[in-house]
């Protein structure tokens, strides 16, 4: 999953964005509106977190100005300012959810889930295509009734193909979710993550969920690689 935390105060910021990796999630950081308008643009986000109170262009004007520039990533509001007419305005402008701080950071991580869930399309709160299933609360994986144990890049590649069932992704899209702009290698690493995946999702049940689409991609099978699923 990936995030796109727009806030000014720095500490804030990067306490945020470290909370959010370590949660297993993919953050950039803007700290103008300005340049959350121009990354939200050109990069496709789960969720982004929009702190109301920043410099120049605030949340509010940057939340109306996404929706009118067709960015439909779900946003929460976080903000110092807990009046009534502050959470109205912030969802009349086209927020789907609001915090205020101080918060839980448990509590933003949950929220951030159920928003990226919802998404265009609402989703249920464990994945699962076939006997595959992926619960992004507990990070836990199984096919089955076997646990699979992944690193951090593994889940988060496996969560990007889960979300998007049956649907051809190609290398730039799956690094766009599960990799952020530090990431500079951008080779062939999907290649390799996406044989990993095999050998801990596929191989060892005998199936194959993980299509090589040639000259397209990648494409998570809905039935999880069995059909004889119900």
């Amino acid at each position: 999953m990936r995030v796109l935390v727009v806030e000014d105060e720095v500490k804030m910021a990067s306490l945020i964005r470290r909370g959010l990796k370590a949660d297993g999630m993919a953050a950039d950081v803007a700290i103008k509106g300005e340049d959350a308008l121009w990354m939200a643009g050109s990069t496709e986000y789960d969720v982004i977190v929009l702190d109301v109170m920043l410099p120049g262009m605030d949340g509010f004007q940057v939340c109306k100005r996404l929706r009118e520039d067709g960015v439909w990533a779900p946003v929460l509001m976080l903000t110092a300012r807990d009046a009534i007419e502050d959470r109205v305005q912030g969802l009349d402008t086209g927020a789907d959810d609001y915090l205020t701080k101080p918060f839980s950071f448990a509590e933003l991580s949950a929220r951030l889930r159920a928003l990226a869930r919802r998404g265009p399309i609402e989703q249920p709160a464990v994945l699962r295509a076939g006997d595959l299933h992926l619960d992004p609360a507990s990070k836990r994986v199984w096919r089955g009734t076997t646990d699979i144990s992944l690193s951090a890049k593994e889940y988060a590649l496996l969560e990007t193909f889960m979300r998007r069932p049956g649907q051809v992704l190609d290398r730039f899209q799956l690094l766009e979710h599960a990799w952020d702009y530090e990431y500079e290698n951008r080779s062939n690493v999907i290649d390799v993550y996406v044989r990993y995946l095999r050998e801990k999702v596929d191989r060892p049940f005998g199936v194959d969920s993980i299509e090589t689409v040639r000259g397209a991609g990648y494409r998570l099978r809905a039935d999880g690689g069995r059909t004889d699923q119900a």
